[in-house]
């Protein structure tokens, strides 16, 4: 009896101590459905040239530091649960990259500040939003995955779109909570929450999937809350 309780308190132990990041992409992976891997990660401060938190890839002029894919390359992003575990266990401080596109959430990103702004004009338009990623730079709202042909449609039906608006789809990747990047701290502006309505019998990975809008939903209210400012332009600028 010891022995099993010790091995319990063991599992306990393991459980309470593992790192963050490895849950997080666990859910994401198994729960979710959602393919991750991990990202370059950043070097420490004072690190490249002297300019603080750089990337740990070799490009010294890295327009997003620690926040791309690199080793593995896109193409390895998985759900499988040992594959994750193998990352994480070797790489317990990586970023943990979506990869978009197919089955997984696509996004639509702006800049924080603007991003912040079409928050509370959408609120205000009573738009239910997604699980939004916030960096310190850009805020992606997530979405239902959508193809090339369903966006060009998209767009082409508008007159008009923000310039600082910018599409996550296939091919595409993004950093998901709670990872660090060179840039600062990865959070959830908007946790995500279930599917509305009733849960599939006997649980399992469907039933705590996150709810994801429409694209065109989205898009549509964030070309709308963008237009009408008093000068003209556009509310959401950048």
């Amino acid at each position: 009896m010891r022995e099993i309780l010790g091995r319990r308190r063991r599992l306990r132990f393991r459980r309470r101590g593992r790192p963050a990041r490895l849950d997080a992409a666990l859910t994401c992976a198994t729960a979710w459905q959602w393919p991750v891997l991990p990202g370059v990660g950043s070097e420490a401060a004072g690190g490249r040239g002297g300019r603080g938190r750089g990337c740990a890839c070799p490009d010294p002029e890295c327009a997003v530091p620690g926040a791309h894919p690199f080793d593995p390359g896109l193409l390895a992003a998985t759900i499988d649960e040992r594959m994750v575990r193998w990352w994480w266990a070797n790489r317990p401080t990586a970023p943990i990259l979506l990869a978009t596109g197919g089955r997984a959430p696509c996004a639509l990103s702006l800049p924080a500040v603007a991003a912040a702004r079409a928050l509370v004009e959408l609120d205000r338009m009573g738009v239910r939003l997604g699980p939004v990623v916030a960096t310190p730079t850009r805020w992606s709202l997530l979405v239902a995955p959508y193809d090339l042909e369903r966006l060009g449609e998209l767009l082409y039906a508008q007159d008009w779109v923000p310039s600082s608006l910018r599409f996550h789809g296939e091919g595409g990747y993004l950093v998901l909570p709670p990872s660090e990047v060179g840039a600062g701290q990865v959070r959830w502006e908007r946790a995500p929450s279930p599917e509305p309505g009733p849960r599939p019998r006997g649980g399992g990975p469907a039933a705590a999937a996150p709810w994801l809008p429409d694209v065109g939903a989205v898009l549509d209210a964030l070309v709308e809350a963008s237009s009408g400012a008093p000068d003209g332009g556009s509310r959401l600028a950048y």
